[in-house]
């Protein structure tokens, strides 16, 4: 895409590592610290005695004035919340003893307890009794297994005698994948904030202004679409080899180029130009002047009787013999391909192989694959006529080999890697990974793009795209065919062909004649 331009890029890159970074940092700080965690904290601790060392003055009226002992009397209201994230069960308790947790009041004595629960959570009032373990002896307040959900407390308003106010307070207890400490909070009552108000400014700030960058940066549509792009419609009839490249090259064209639409129709070289013969003719009689909008791709270039087609060189395609793994030869000579071809090599022993018949799994007529074979490797001999219709079984006896022919180089694929001795041919990429069958090298050069110049490998050619007559400059096929030798050369390259339209490509093209 057009917008994706390096500076882009680093703007987008930067505002989701932003955004990643704000969600992460309210992600870590909720969730990986405290996962289930009993909180506490001391909300009140004053003197209600007369004696003034255990806290500020104060003055005493009814039973608290007539009570005896009271004069060093503290109390201590202590909050007991779930401030993880997750929910804790009377089984994540982890201690031996019956109680769950203990509060030790340092220097002072227990003498009295209220425990109180918030409206609505008045259940958890069940779990506060003896039989639970809920009791208190000395400075040490035992307390029960208390299930809590995620942000559910209650509170211990404890009597307590013998000390000053102030006096160290501490909860302990053992939590399964979690932890007892101690927390705060900014108001009396308040759950612990997630973040200070100056985090939750700058989260929501930061989170704003990363959103802001990207929406702008990726929604504005400055940039004109490419040069190449037209609107309307558009059918590629033609090469099978040549398919996935148009395939692919369409889809990102219309891509590219709102208002297009582009049909892949291939069903071979051959039938390809003589459909775009046919159909520029009717639509010349129709329409009495212009041309239909088709365009056809040809393993190597029409025969003569097509005048009116125009052709444009767009890519060194390479082909390669396949050989069913059965027999293990790995390399052949054009003679010992003309000689398999003519039938005149009926078992692969005759040529160094195993004690296998020779199958020829070969394409119809209209391939431009096998118009390709004859007339770079068959040195412009045809193949022996074909004998069977299954590859199996030879219906001709009067042939010396099984040949069939099939329509597509998938099932060329497929015959040759399941039909032991059998041979066949396709485009390269087609036949690359592929089990039960392997490719094979001629005069000793491996079937390739990269060397093409240099080691001459014979069964190559270019592939021409064809339209009737020149099509107008702001046509879809002029404009699909400038983004195919443009834009589209990286397309060409990854399916294994070499652009016409590139200084290595244009010399390979170069040596070999032109359309006709």
């Amino acid at each position: 895409m057009d917008w994706l331009s390096a500076e882009n890029t680093i703007a987008v890159v930067t505002a989701a590592l932003g955004l990643v970074a704000t969600v992460g940092a309210l992600w870590y700080e909720r969730r990986v610290p405290r996962r289930k965690r009993i909180g506490y904290r001391v909300q009140l601790d004053t003197a209600i005695g007369d004696n003034i060392r255990t806290g500020g003055a104060n003055t005493r009226l009814g039973l608290f004035d007539e009570t005896p002992e009271m004069s060093d009397a503290t109390l201590v209201l202590l909050r007991v919340e779930n401030d993880g994230s997750q929910a804790v069960t009377d089984a994540d308790y982890s201690g031996r003893a019956l109680h769950g947790l203990t509060a030790v009041f340092t220097g002072r004595t227990v003498r009295g307890l209220a425990v109180t629960a918030p409206s609505g959570d008045d259940h958890l009032m069940e779990h506060f009794t003896p039989g639970a373990g809920l009791r208190y002896e000395g400075s040490t307040l035992h307390i029960p297994r208390v299930p809590l959900n995620r942000g559910q407390h209650y509170k211990l308003l404890v009597l307590l005698t013998g000390g000053p106010v102030g006096g160290e307070v501490t909860l302990s207890g053992g939590i399964q994948a979690g932890e007892v400490r101690p927390n705060r909070s900014t108001t009396l009552d308040g759950k612990p904030p997630l973040l200070s108000r100056p985090a939750q400014l700058l989260t929501v700030l930061l989170t704003l202004s990363v959103i802001t960058l990207a929406s702008i940066i990726v929604l504005r549509d400055t940039d004109p679409p490419p040069i190449e792009c037209a609107t309307g419609e558009l059918t590629v009839l033609g090469s099978t080899a040549f398919a996935p490249v148009a395939e692919e090259l369409a889809d990102k064209y219309e891509e590219d180029c709102p208002g297009s639409d582009i049909t892949v129709s291939a069903h071979g070289s051959a039938a390809g130009v003589r459909e775009l013969e046919d159909q520029g003719r009717k639509f010349g009689r129709a329409k009495g002047d212009g041309a239909p909008p088709l365009l056809a791709f040809s393993d190597g270039p029409k025969s003569d009787g097509f005048p009116r087609l125009a052709g444009t060189r767009v890519a060194v395609s390479v082909f390669a013999l396949v050989l069913n793994d059965r027999v293990p030869l790995q390399n052949l000579t054009l003679p010992q391909v003309r000689r398999l071809y003519r039938g005149d090599v009926r078992n692969w022993r005759e040529l160094g192989g195993p004690d296998l018949p020779v199958v020829l799994v070969s394409r119809g007529s209209s391939s431009g694959t096998r118009d390709t074979l004859q007339r770079r490797v068959l040195g412009g001999s045809f193949e022996i006529k074909a004998s069977s219709n299954d590859c199996m079984s030879k219906d001709d006896r009067s042939v010396p080999v099984t040949r069939c022919e099939l329509d597509s180089t998938d099932q060329v694929l497929d015959a040759v890697g399941r039909i032991p001795g059998a041979i066949g041919y396709s485009e390269l990429r087609a036949a690359s990974g592929l089990k039960g069958l392997h490719r094979l090298d001629l005069e000793g050069h491996a079937p390739s793009t990269d060397q093409l110049l240099k080691t001459g490998y014979p069964y190559r050619e270019i592939e021409y795209a064809y339209t009737y007559g020149l099509p107008p400059a702001d046509s879809l096929a002029a404009g699909f065919l400038a983004y195919a030798r443009g834009t589209g050369l990286d397309v060409i390259r990854t399916h294994g062909h070499l652009p016409c339209a590139t200084p290595e490509g244009l010399r390979v093209c170069g040596d070999d004649s032109g359309p006709g």
